[in-house]
């Protein structure tokens, strides 16, 4: 069988060097909302002290567990979601953020946020990569805190907001592939002229983000085509409404915490097609859906 190579790269962090290639890593999403389209989130409304010990609970959790990158969220983005100001993101993030980091010196940490000020106080607190889902599109100070952090970006590809997705146009199927590549190198191209080096950033085609249903399926069909970007890719499928849609006919009506053989035979998918990283609910089962992918990949045994 043949499956698409995944070339090695060296991801330029904050104060570290990842390597990317031989084996796929494992992002754990750790949801620090109310209102989480997955339902995994975290803070509850009126008890925010309960909702951040667990919180790190959960983190400490999935870095013991084997999670190679830990990605703090604090502003759910799913679509219709209530905008988050800067200011209640870091009141949310930043106790957990610190922590974490605390308690695991170590642990490379990520921050899901598209907001200039939070990213900087995040990186302050030991964050090492900015996860910014609007691909540096929504706040214009984000690219100088990045260059003068020197942290990892993941840079994704989406289109409009939340608010936006529910009744946006759909994508023609043979638009979908092209409309994201497009987008990626436009996107890359802008980081680049502000300052930021090649090497501290990985590409996410954004399953979701603005793209609807089955279109997310050709995107994931089409996945081996970004490589011809030339970066490092990572995929975040875990959970996704698409997935839901593909089985709906298997388990109509189910909660999103019940999609983890299909966010699993997604993860797989994704990864023989070039995928480096994979963000994910469920790390362990994601990490043994990686040993059984590299593994077929040819690069089950190196480190």
């Amino acid at each position: 069988m043949a499956f698409a190579p995944r070339a090695r790269f060296d991801w330029k962090l904050r104060t570290r060097t990842l390597t990317l290639g031989p084996r796929t890593l494992v992002m754990a999403i750790i949801n620090l909302t109310p209102d989480s389209f997955s339902g995994d989130g975290l803070v509850c409304m009126g008890d925010e002290m309960a909702g951040h010990e667990q919180a790190v609970a959960t983190a400490l959790a999935a870095v013991d567990g084997g999670a190679d990158i830990v990605d703090l969220g604090a502003e759910s983005t799913r679509p219709n979601a209530t905008p988050l100001g800067a200011v209640e993101e870091q009141v949310r993030l930043l106790p957990v953020l610190e922590a974490v980091h605390a308690a695991r010196p170590d642990a490379v940490m990520s921050v899901d946020t598209y907001h200039a000020a939070t990213a900087r106080a995040a990186l302050a607190a030991g964050a090492e990569i900015v996860n910014d889902v609007s691909g540096l599109l929504w706040d214009g100070a984000m690219p100088a805190v990045l260059v003068e952090s020197g942290a990892g970006l993941v840079l994704m590809h989406t289109r409009g907001r939340p608010g936006d997705w529910a009744t946006q146009t759909r994508l023609a199927p043979t638009a979908v592939l092209p409309t994201v590549l497009d987008g990626l190198r436009e996107r890359v191209k802008f980081a680049m002229a502000q300052g930021l080096a090649p090497g501290s950033m990985v590409l996410d085609p954004g399953f979701g983000f603005g793209k609807r249903g089955a279109e997310n399926l050709l995107l994931l069909q089409g996945f081996a085509d970004l490589a011809s970007l030339g970066f490092p890719l990572l995929a975040g499928v875990s959970r996704k409404g698409f997935l839901a849609e593909a089985i709906a006919h298997l388990h109509p009506g189910a909660p999103p915490s019940s999609r983890l053989h299909a966010t699993t035979a997604a993860n797989v998918a994704a990864i023989l097609a070039g995928a480096h990283i994979v963000r994910v609910h469920d790390v362990q089962a994601a990490r043994e859906a990686a040993a059984i992918a590299d593994g077929l990949l040819g690069r089950g045994s190196e480190s």
